[in-house]
C-alpha cells in the first residue's frame, strides 16, 4: 500500500480586507449555511473553521436559530472550531491581546462543545518568538502554520522552540492552507492527480500521510467534496476525511525531529509582506491607545473599584481583538475597510476610558475639590511629572505643591490663562440672551463662583471650584429688575481666576495613589526630595543624566550619563516608494532627501522640571512618483516644515523627541536615523513577552526580496543606542550597520500592485487605496532616545520603556475643597529587573473566588527573582487559560523564580 491521504476541508476567511466586514460577513452566512448542509447530509464530511471563532459568533449573529445545529456537530468532532478568536497579526499587538484572543476563543468554542486544541496559525505574515510558550501553557501541543519558516525545515513538520525552552509540534503547510485544491480541479482526475502530487512531494511526508488541506478564501468547499474523494479512495491508497485535529492526533505517526528555535520571520517558502509594519501609521498608533487605555482600565478597576466592570471590559477586548485580524490592523484593506477597523479601535477605546474614569472616580471622592488624585499604573514607585491646571500664584510669589503628610514638592509653571473671557456690550433688553448661556452654574466651561450687578454693569467671576453657592433663579430675577430699571448700554464681562498650567513632580507609590495641592509657598520648609533640575539654553537641554544639544542641521548630540555620545539623531531621510500596502519598493531612480533647507531652534520650556526645543526644519520633498514614470520621483518638491520636540525631565535618563508634519506628498518612504558611534551586526526589539535580536539580513528564497526591515513594540536597541517606542514601528540597521532607521511613514496609493520589484507575486488584487497616502494629515511620532554603552539591559530598558507608555492618570478631587487630603495608597508593587507586567485585572471565576491575576514576563536569559506585595494572602499559579497549577506560598509577600523568558501567570486572593 502507498502512502494515503488525508483531506481537511476548510475555507481561510478573512473577516475584512478588499470588501469591509459586513459584506464579507454576507458570504460567510452563505458559505456556512452549506457546511451545515453538507455536514449533516454526508456522514463523512468534516470542516475546519478557519481556528478563529469569529467566522461562527459573525454566522450565529445572522443566524441564531442554527446554534443547536453548529453545536451538535463540534460535539461529534464533526465541526472544528477555534482556538482563536480571531486569526491575527502576531507582531501589531502586544503578547498581552494575543493571550486574551486565545483565552476568549477557547473560551467562546467551550461554549459550543469544545475548542480545537491546535494553535492553527495559517496566513499570519510571520510569527512571534514565544507563540510556543503561549499555546503550550494554554495546554497546546500541536500548532500548523504557512509562512515564515526557514530553509532548515525539510519535512512537513518541526518542533517549534520558544526562547524559554517551550515546544510545540508544528505542522508545516509548506505549500500553503490551500494545497489540496489543485488535486481537486477536475474530480474525475484526483486520483492521479493526488498520486502526482504525492510523489512531487514525498520528500516531505516521511511516513506520514499527504496532508490535503482543501479550502481557500471565502468560499465553502463543493458539498460532493466527501462523495469524490470517496469514489478516489482505493486500497492502495486510502483517502480518509478529517479535521485537522484528527489529521495531527489520528493520522501522524512520525515525530518532528527538526527544532526551530524563536520568531518565524523568513522569505523562504512563502511571502511574508513585511511592509504592513509601516503602512497605515494610524492603525497602529490607534492600537497602541486603544491596548494601553484597556490596560490601565482593568488596573484601575481591579485595586480601586468596588464595581464589577467585566462586561465592558470585555466588550474593550473584543473589539481589539477583532481588530488585530492579519487583514484589519496591518492596514492592507480598502480605505472603507480601514476606516472601520479604526471606528473600532476608537470604541474600543472610549468604552476602556468610562471604566477606567470611573474607576477613579471613587477615590477621588475622597480627594478635595481643590486637589488632584494621580494613579499610577505601573505597579512600581515612580516620581512622576504631572500637569494640572492651577490657581496662579499672587505676584511675587511662587507655587508649591502640599501632600497629605505636609511635605512640599517642586512645581514649574508653564503657561498663565486669559482671565477675561469675554467683555460685551448690549442693550439692556439683550441680557436674557446672556442668561441663556449659563447652564445651571456652567459658563464656559467653569463653574460661577459668583456675580456683581451694579447699574449698567454685569460681572462674572468663575472659577473650576467655586466657594459659595449660585442660585441661577434668583440672578434671573434680579437681572430682569436691574435691566427695567436702567435701560440702555450694559457691560457684561466675564472673568476667570487667574490660572495657570503647572508642572509637579510628585513620588507616587506602586500601582497605587497620591493626591495634592498647588497654592502659594507658605507650606512646611522640609521639601521632599527632587530629582537634578533640567538646565536649559537656546540650544542644548540636560539634567544631569543625559543631554541633548542640537546641531546646526537640527540633528540631536544625545549624550549619556556614562559618557555615551550618539551624534546626528534625528537625521531625516525620505525617499520613494513605488510599492503597496504589503511592500516597500524604492523607485529605480529614487531621489532621496536627507537634508533640510531651513532649520529654525526655539527655546518653549527653560526647566527645571521640564525643558523643551522646538526644532523646525523646512525639507522639499518631491510630491509624488512621476505621473510618466513610476520608478522616479517627480520634479517638483512641495515644501515641508517637519517640526520636532525635543523634551528632557527631571529624573529622566533619556530624551523624549516627538516629529509632527502635514504630509503633501504621496509615494514615500519617511524614516528617522539614529548614527552609531561604530558599526553594528546585530540589533535587538522587544515586544509580545520577548526581545528577539536580528541580523543585518533576512532569509530569502522564494518570489520575494527579503528586506532585512523588521518589528518593534515597546524599544528597538543596536549597539549603545535604544529607541523606546510608543505604538509598533518598523525600523532596519542600514549603511552596514551604522545606523538604526526607524520609518515614520510609509505613503503608498494601492492595496497590491501586479509588477512589484521586490515581490514576484500579487498580494492582492490592484485596488486604489488612496486614503493609505495619508495626504493632507497630520502624521506625529513620539519616541524616546536612550544612550547606554552596555545596551538595552544595561539601561534596564525593560522598565524604562514602560515608564515612557505608562503615564500616570490624574483627575481632579470632587470632595468639598479645602479638605485634608488622603494620605497615599500604595496597590501592588512587583520587584524585579528585566520583568515586564503585562496585565493586572479582576477575576472573578477562580475556583478559589475573587481575587486579582497577575501576568508577568521575565524579558532575560537569565532567570529572574520576582517579589510581589500587595493586600493578598494566597497566590495560585494558573495556566495561559486561568486554569490552576499550583499554589503558592505567601509570607508578607510572593516570592518567585521566573526561568529565562518565562511568563508566568498568578492569581492573588
Amino acid at each position: 500500500m502507498t502512502d494515503p491521504a488525508v483531506f481537511v476541508p476548510h475555507f481561510h476567511w478573512d473577516r475584512e480586507w478588499y470588501e469591509p466586514f459586513q459584506v464579507f460577513r454576507h458570504r460567510l452566512v452563505t458559505a456556512l449555511d452549506t457546511v451545515l448542509e453538507t455536514a449533516e447530509s454526508d456522514p463523512d464530511f468534516r470542516f475546519t473553521v478557519d481556528g478563529q471563532m469569529a467566522a461562527v459568533e459573525d454566522y450565529l449573529e445572522m443566524r441564531p436559530e442554527h446554534r443547536d445545529r453548529v453545536a451538535a456537530l463540534v460535539r461529534e468532532g464533526r465541526l472544528a472550531v477555534g482556538p482563536w478568536l480571531i486569526l491575527l497579526d502576531e507582531f501589531l499587538c502586544t503578547g498581552e491581546t494575543i493571550v486574551r484572543n486565545l483565552r476568549m476563543g477557547w473560551a467562546a468554542a467551550e461554549r459550543l462543545g469544545g475548542a480545537m486544541p491546535i494553535g492553527y496559525l495559517p496566513d499570519m505574515f510571520g510569527h512571534i518568538a514565544q507563540m510556543p510558550q503561549i499555546l503550550a501553557r494554554a495546554g497546546i501541543e500541536h500548532a500548523a502554520l504557512w509562512r515564515g519558516v526557514p530553509g532548515s525545515v525539510d519535512g512537513h513538520a518541526f518542533r517549534w522552540r520558544a526562547p524559554d525552552g517551550s515546544e510545540v509540534r508544528t505542522e508545516f503547510l509548506f505549500d500553503g492552507y490551500d494545497n489540496g485544491l489543485d488535486v481537486l480541479l477536475v474530480p474525475d482526475r484526483i486520483r492521479q492527480a493526488l498520486a502526482e502530487y504525492a510523489a512531487m512531494t514525498a520528500g516531505r511526508w516521511g511516513g506520514d500521510p499527504v496532508l490535503a488541506m482543501s479550502g481557500t478564501d471565502h468560499n465553502a468547499p463543493d458539498p460532493r467534496l466527501a462523495q469524490w474523494l470517496r469514489q478516489a479512495s482505493t486500497e492502495e491508497r486510502p483517502i480518509t476525511v478529517a479535521t485537522l485535529d484528527e489529521y495531527l492526533r489520528k493520522h501522524v505517526r512520525d515525530e518532528a525531529t527538526a527544532v526551530v528555535t524563536g520568531e518565524l520571520r523568513s522569505h523562504v517558502r512563502g511571502n511574508i509582506l513585511p511592509g504592513v509594519l509601516s503602512v497605515r501609521l494610524g492603525l497602529k498608533q490607534r492600537m497602541a491607545v486603544a491596548e494601553r487605555t484597556v490596560d490601565h482600565a482593568e488596573r484601575m478597576n481591579a485595586l480601586w473599584s468596588r464595581r464589577d466592570e467585566s462586561a465592558f471590559l470585555d466588550l474593550a477586548w473584543h473589539k481589539i481583538i477583532e481588530s488585530t485580524a492579519h487583514d484589519s490592523v496591518v492596514g492592507s484593506g480598502t480605505d472603507e475597510t480601514c476606516d472601520q477597523v479604526a471606528a473600532r479601535l476608537a470604541e474600543a477605546a472610549q468604552t476602556a476610558r468610562a471604566v477606567r474614569d470611573a474607576a477613579l472616580a471613587e477615590p477621588a471622592a475622597r480627594v478635595p475639590g481643590d486637589g488632584y488624585l494621580v494613579a499610577n499604573p505601573l505597579p512600581s514607585p515612580r516620581t512622576a511629572l504631572v500637569e494640572v491646571d492651577v490657581a496662579a500664584a499672587p505676584e511675587g510669589s511662587a507655587l508649591v505643591a502640599t501632600t497629605a503628610d505636609g511635605s512640599t514638592h517642586p512645581v514649574q509653571p508653564v503657561a498663565q490663562a486669559p482671565t477675561v473671557l469675554s467683555d460685551e456690550r448690549l442693550d439692556a433688553s439683550q441680557l436674557e440672551r446672556v442668561l441663556r448661556r449659563i447652564h445651571r452654574r456652567e459658563l464656559f466651561g467653569l463653574l460661577i463662583d459668583r456675580y456683581e450687578l451694579t447699574p449698567n454693569a454685569l460681572v462674572f467671576h468663575l472659577a473650576e471650584v467655586p466657594d459659595g453657592p449660585f442660585d441661577l433663579m434668583t440672578l434671573r430675577g434680579e437681572v430682569a429688575a436691574a435691566a427695567a430699571a436702567h435701560p440702555g448700554e450694559w457691560r457684561v464681562r466675564t472673568l476667570a481666576r487667574p490660572r495657570a498650567t503647572a508642572l509637579v513632580a510628585l513620588p507616587v507609590p506602586a500601582a497605587g495613589l497620591a493626591a495634592f495641592r498647588v497654592g502659594p509657598g507658605e507650606g512646611p520648609t522640609a521639601p521632599a526630595p527632587a530629582p537634578q533640575p533640567v538646565t536649559a539654553t537656546a540650544d542644548t537641554l540636560a539634567n544631569g543624566l543625559v543631554e541633548a544639544a542640537v546641531a546646526a542641521d537640527g540633528t540631536l548630540d544625545v549624550t549619556g550619563s556614562d559618557g555615551t555620545v550618539l551624534t546626528g539623531v534625528g537625521r531625516l531621510v525620505d525617499g520613494g516608494d513605488r510599492g503597496d500596502s504589503y511592500n516597500y519598493a524604492p523607485p529605480a531612480h529614487d531621489v532621496l532627501v536627507s537634508e533640510p533647507a531651513r532649520v529654525a531652534v526655539e527655546l518653549l520650556e527653560a526647566g527645571p522640571l521640564r525643558a523643551r526645543l522646538l526644532v523646525t526644519r523646512v525639507y522639499d520633498w518631491p510630491e509624488a512618483l512621476s505621473a510618466e514614470d513610476r520608478d522616479r520621483r517627480a520634479a517638483r518638491t512641495v515644501p515641508t516644515p517637519v517640526e520636532t520636540l525635543v523634551e528632557v525631565r527631571a529624573g529622566e535618563p533619556f530624551v523624549r523627541v516627538s516629529t509632527a508634519f502635514l504630509n503633501r506628498s504621496a509615494d514615500h518612504r519617511l524614516r528617522l536615523h539614529v548614527p552609531l558611534p561604530r558599526p553594528v551586526t546585530t540589533s535587538a526589539s522587544a515586544g509580545q513577552f520577548a526581545v528577539t535580536e536580528r541580523g543585518l539580513t533576512a532569509e530569502g528564497g522564494w518570489g520575494e526580496y527579503p528586506l532585512p526591515t523588521f518589528p518593534a513594540s515597546s524599544f528597538v536597541s543596536a549597539g549603545p543606542a535604544t529607541v523606546l517606542l510608543d505604538h509598533s514601528a518598523e525600523y532596519e540597521l542600514v549603511g552596514d550597520g551604522r545606523e538604526l532607521a526607524v520609518t515614520l511613514l510609509r505613503a503608498i496609493g494601492s492595496i497590491s500592485v501586479n509588477i512589484h520589484p521586490l515581490r514576484d507575486e500579487p498580494a492582492a488584487s490592484e485596488i486604489p487605496a488612496p486614503g493609505a497616502q495619508d495626504l493632507g494629515t497630520r502624521i506625529e511620532n513620539r519616541f524616546a532616545v536612550l544612550p547606554r554603552a552596555s545596551g538595552w539591559q544595561g539601561a534596564d530598558a525593560v522598565a524604562l520603556a514602560e515608564e515612557f507608555r505608562g503615564d500616570v492618570l490624574v483627575t481632579r478631587g470632587t470632595a468639598p475643597p479645602g479638605g485634608r487630603l488622603p494620605p497615599d495608597t500604595a496597590g501592588l508593587r512587583v520587584d524585579g529587573r528585566d520583568v515586564q507586567v503585562s496585565s493586572i485585572r479582576r477575576v472573578t471565576d477562580d475556583p478559589q473566588g475573587p481575587g486579582i491575576e497577575l501576568r508577568l514576563a521575565a524579558l532575560s536569559d537569565t532567570a529572574r527573582a520576582v517579589r510581589v506585595t500587595g493586600a493578598f494572602t494566597a497566590a495560585t499559579t494558573v495556566d495561559l487559560l486561568g486554569r490552576p497549577l499550583a499554589a503558592e506560598p505567601v509570607r508578607d509577600g510572593l516570592d518567585l523564580l521566573l526561568g529565562p523568558w518565562e511568563i508566568r501567570t498568578v492569581v492573588l486572593h
